[in-house]
């Protein structure tokens, strides 16, 4: 495997395709979601009549040449086709300012939805316990291969159907880093909500730090609100460093102690007093029901039904990245949710990008 100073992958088996992307596919409907370096489009494969989600990232960001990046995300992909959990990878076009990735669609949209419906839409306990599986499933896979997403939140799940629940996908590779003994990685990337204390303060990676998103993503699935979230950037930087966390019985209302539990193994300061992955399969929480099969009939691809929700990139319009900050944009983010409620009532996920490291060094009492 052949790696960069920063834990990118540089070198793919996938074959990537010159001819037009349009003689092979055809784009059908809206855009399913613009960023600043990407567009999702549903399309069909021609020859077979099956949907796909056409992922178009432009390949020169702010003036700098980032198809290492791309690449980078393409050999995740294939490092993950084993795993039923992760989105699969159909083909890939270049053209002389894009490459095109052709992905399985998940028509169900984003488990973020979910997290903030209606009580009689929201997800179930146990439904959160399938679900959390599934997520710690593709993870470990993940993990075992020495990988680190890096930018997990429900934002980047998406259910291959809404109703009936489906089973998960993880998508978004584009901050994934692969870890060796070797390479040490230290980068401030991530959505402030999500990041570990350790990004704050600009110490190494690890797997460990995407078991600290797991437990803010399994936070925020049973409660539907954001554990961390400040009144600013400055103040849920702070309540990361401390962990300042609502673990009262008001917020947790009808949810099990093992469940508490298990957020409270992962929501912790010292990366390597996590819970693993493999640690959290084993956990009497996620062992208190049993996990119905997934259901995998083609993972490459979905039926022609419309999408329950409308799969797309971030937010068209959130503030430039800062240079020192490689926010990438998100895989697959629902146009027109901007401004979501806190908590059950009033939280938003549109917070701006991270200030710059000395802003945060400022703004945060390690």
């Amino acid at each position: 495997i052949t790696m960069n100073k920063k834990g990118m992958v540089t070198k793919i088996h996938t074959r990537i395709r010159t001819d037009p992307f349009t003689g092979s596919y055809e784009l059908v409907g809206k855009e399913l979601g613009r960023g600043k370096f990407a567009v999702v489009k549903k399309c069909i494969e021609k020859a077979t009549g099956k949907q796909y989600a056409a992922k178009f990232l432009r390949k020169r960001r702010k003036g700098e040449d980032c198809r290492m990046d791309i690449l980078n995300e393409i050999a995740v992909l294939e490092l993950a086709e084993a795993n039923p959990f992760v989105v699969a990878l159909h083909e890939v076009y270049e053209t002389n300012t894009e490459i095109i990735l052709v992905l399985e669609c998940a028509a169900g949209g984003e488990i973020f939805n979910q997290c903030v419906a209606d009580n009689d839409e929201a997800f179930t306990e146990k439904d959160v316990i399938r679900l959390a599986g599934q997520i710690l499933t593709g993870v470990a896979f993940l993990h075992r291969n020495n990988v680190v997403h890096l930018d997990l939140k429900p934002q980047n799940i998406l259910l291959t159907s809404a109703t009936p629940l489906g089973d998960i996908r993880i998508v978004d590779f584009g901050l994934s880093r692969r870890m060796d003994d070797i390479t040490e990685v230290r980068e401030i990337l991530g959505t402030p909500e999500y990041v570990a204390p350790e990004i704050l303060n600009y110490e190494p990676i690890s797997t460990a730090t995407d078991m600290w998103s797991i437990g803010v993503l399994t936070y925020v699935m049973l409660t539907g609100e954001s554990p961390f979230l400040g009144a600013d950037k400055q103040e849920t930087f702070l309540n990361i460093s401390q962990v300042n966390i609502d673990y009262s019985p008001d917020t947790f209302e009808g949810i099990s102690s093992q469940a508490v539990d298990f957020i409270k193994s992962l929501l912790v300061k010292t990366p390597r007093k996590r819970a693993t992955a493999e640690e959290c399969l084993n956990h009497p929480w996620l062992n208190s029901h049993p996990h119905p099969h997934p259901h995998l009939p083609n993972r490459s691809a979905s039926s022609l039904d419309e999408p329950e929700t409308s799969q797309s990139e971030s937010e068209p319009e959130s503030p430039a990245p800062t240079p020192e900050l490689d926010i990438l944009e998100s895989y697959l983010r629902c146009p027109g949710q901007g401004e979501l409620k806190a908590g059950r009532d009033a939280f938003s996920f549109s917070e701006p990008p991270f200030c710059t490291r000395p802003e945060i060094q400022q703004g945060l009492i390690c």
